[in-house]
C-alpha cells in the first residue's frame, strides 16, 4: 500500500509538528481539530516554525509555501475519509483516545492504517476499539517534532507485519530514525526516562541541591542537552505525572511513584513552559 494522504487528529504542540513534517515530506496532509480557534493556533505554530527555517536559510520561501499548500485544516472527522494513514495526537487520556479511535475507524477507508502518538497508553487497548486491530500501531514522535529525529514504533498484540513494514517506511520517509518496541507500558523511552525525572523532583523536594545545580550536573557531567527539571518543564509536569501514574499502575513499582511536590505543582496549575511556570519561569 502506498501512503499518499495522511490525516492528523489534533493540532496542538505535537499534532502541529506531525502535520508539518508530513507536509514537508510531500504528503497531502489533513489536520483535524475540535475548534477553529485550535486550528488557527496550530497552523500559526506551523507557519512560525517554517518562517524561522526560511530566515536561517534551512528552507526556501517556495518550499515553505509548497508545504503549507499541502495542508488542509478541518473541524470535521468526515474530511479524513480519504486518508491512507490517520495519526491520533490528542491529549494523553485513555478515554479521549478511545473515542477518537472509534470515530476514525468508522470513517477511514478499510485499507487505512490508524496510529497513535501516545507516549504511554496501550496500543492493543486502543486497537480493541476498532474493527481493524491488525492495522493499528503506535507512532510516538518527540517534541519538537520537526527537530527530533526519533519515532518509537509500537507494535500491538495483533499488529500485522504489513502494517509494521508500512509504518517503518513511512517514518523513514519523514527523515526520522524508527525504533521498534513491543506494546509495554512506557515503551522504551518513558520506561527509562520517567524514573530519572521523578528522582530529580525528589532531589528538589528534599533540598539536596538547587534546581540549577541539578540541571547543571546532568548537562556538564553527562552531556545531556537539557537538565531533568528544564526537561520536565518542556514535556509538561501534568503529562509527566499522567505517564508516571500509568506506569505505577502497570508495574506497581516505587520507581514510578510521583513525589508529592510534583502532584502539588500540577494541582496548582504549574505545569511547565505551556503555563508560563514550572520549576523555572517563562515569558
Amino acid at each position: 500500500m502506498t501512503i499518499e494522504t495522511v490525516g492528523i487528529v489534533g493540532c496542538g504542540l505535537m499534532g502541529s509538528g506531525i502535520t508539518q513534517v508530513c507536509a514537508q515530506a510531500g504528503y497531502r496532509t489533513i489536520v483535524m481539530e475540535s475548534s477553529e480557534n485550535s486550528l488557527e493556533l496550530g497552523m500559526g505554530r506551523i507557519n512560525n516554525f517554517l518562517s524561522r527555517d526560511v530566515s536561517k536559510d534551512k528552507l526556501t520561501n517556495t518550499e515553505k509555501v509548497a508545504t503549507l499548500d499541502r495542508i488542509t485544516s478541518t473541524t470535521k472527522y468526515e474530511d479524513l475519509a480519504s486518508c491512507d494513514l490517520v495519526i491520533e495526537a490528542v491529549t494523553e487520556n485513555l478515554n479521549e483516545k478511545k473515542l477518537v479511535f472509534q470515530t476514525i475507524d468508522s470513517i477511514a477507508p478499510p485499507h487505512a492504517i490508524l496510529a497513535s502518538n501516545t507516549s504511554s497508553i496501550s496500543i492493543t487497548e486502543l486497537a480493541a476499539e476498532t474493527n481493524r486491530p491488525q492495522s493499528i500501531l503506535g507512532l510516538h514522535f518527540f517534541n519538537p517534532v520537526p527537530i527530533m529525529r526519533l519515532i518509537e514504533m509500537v507494535v500491538g498484540l495483533q499488529t500485522n507485519k504489513k502494517t509494521i513494514e508500512i509504518g517503518r517506511h513511512f517514518g523513514k520517509s519523514l527523515a526520522k530514525e524508527v525504533i521498534e518496541t513491543k506494546d509495554t507500558p512506557g515503551f522504551i523511552v518513558n520506561y527509562l526516562l520517567i524514573p530519572y525525572l521523578l528522582d530529580a523532583v525528589r532531589l528538589v523536594e528534599s533540598e539536596v541541591a538547587t534546581k540549577e545545580d541539578i540541571d547543571a550536573g546532568m548537562i556538564l557531567g553527562c552531556e545531556h542537552p537539557l537538565g531533568p527539571l528544564k526537561l520536565l518543564d518542556f514535556i509538561g509536569l501534568d503529562t509527566t505525572l499522567y505517564i508516571a501514574d500509568v506506569l505505577l499502575k502497570a508495574f506497581n513499582s516505587d520507581r514510578y511513584s510521583a513525589p508529592p511536590l510534583l502532584r502539588k505543582m500540577v494541582a496548582a496549575g504549574i505545569t511547565g513552559r505551556k503555563s508560563g511556570q514550572g520549576f523555572y519561569k517563562y515569558n
